[in-house]
């Protein structure tokens, strides 16, 4: 099984100014982040607006994401969907294609009880052989699993090997990854508590940072890794602003986006009814990329 660990960019879906895919943009964002040596991508995530897009939409970005990156890193996919069989539909077509893991957030409109995302988790299990990280995140799918349950999950369903925690608690992760005891790895999904969640045993970070500044949360993760604390603090410290700025903002996707286009990269506007950055979020991103001193905006 492929190694899933590290900093992991959940990747924006380039878009034309007619709301259409730039699938040239995609293959072009693909490979600066092979480039930048990052440990993964994920792609038809929330910050890759899959609500927004449609299922033969959904089943494209599969197939070219995988034919592009032919091998290189590995590809998560996210392929969660309202109903467990439609989930389960998502999840055969990204493990027909190769992705290395498949990331599920249980029903988002449904608010199902805990006994339901349950038997929803272990029937996607039962019917797959690819890895699954378990995406808990209150904010967008309205349930905050427990600890508890997305313990049992990770214990009884074979298949689900990593948890995305998104919650802000940070006693849930430290309570996942103690606990886990080899049944799963915990992964990061606050912007603002990565190297928190690195501390209390985290394996990676799902970034959407890690977007717009790829190698410093790769070589941050290194850092941690290789016991330089004092290296990784200051990455986090000089990343936070940005992090704070997605978290807070309400508009995660179109920072990205915008983001990308002024780094010389492709991102183009969100899908509608997501309407671009006003000219004070503008400003205040611009800001945030200049002190990073990354390079030069174009």
């Amino acid at each position: 099984m492929t190694n899933i660990r590290g900093a992991f960019p959940v990747l924006i879906i380039p878009m034309t100014k007619e709301q259409e895919i730039d699938w040239g943009g995609v293959r072009n964002n693909v490979n600066y982040f092979v480039d930048q040596g990052v440990a993964g991508i994920v792609i038809n995530g929330s910050t890759g607006e899959f609500v927004s897009l449609t299922k033969e939409e959904k089943y494209q970005m599969v197939e070219v994401v995988m034919k592009e990156v032919n091998g290189r890193i590995p590809v998560i996919v996210g392929t969660a969907a309202e109903t467990t069989k439609e989930t389960i539909e998502n999840t055969k077509q990204a493990e027909a294609h190769g992705a290395d893991c498949a990331l599920i957030i249980n029903s988002y409109y449904a608010k199902p009880k805990e006994d339901e995302i349950y038997f929803h988790f272990n029937e996607v299990s039962n019917a797959v052989n690819i890895p699954i990280m378990l995406y808990n995140n209150p904010f967008t799918s309205g349930v905050d699993m427990s600890t508890e349950l997305m313990l049992k999950i990770g214990r009884d369903c074979e298949n689900v090997t990593h948890i995305k925690e998104s919650s802000g608690d940070i006693r849930k992760a430290r309570d996942l990854a103690r606990q886990a005891k080899g049944d799963f790895e915990v992964f990061c999904g606050s912007e603002e508590l990565v190297m928190e969640s690195y501390f209390v045993g985290a394996t990676g970070w799902i970034s959407v940072a890690g977007n717009i500044v790829p190698k410093l949360v790769t070589d941050m993760y290194n850092h941690f890794q290789k016991g330089e604390l004092d290296q990784a603090w200051e990455i986090n410290d000089r990343i936070l602003p940005l992090c704070t700025f997605l978290e807070g903002s309400g508009k995660y996707v179109q920072i990205v986006k915008r983001a990308m286009d002024l780094l010389g990269q492709t991102g183009g506007p969100a899908r509608y009814p997501r309407l671009g950055l006003t000219p004070e979020e503008d400003q205040t991103l611009k800001e945030i990329l200049k002190s990073l001193n990354t390079v030069s905006l174009v």
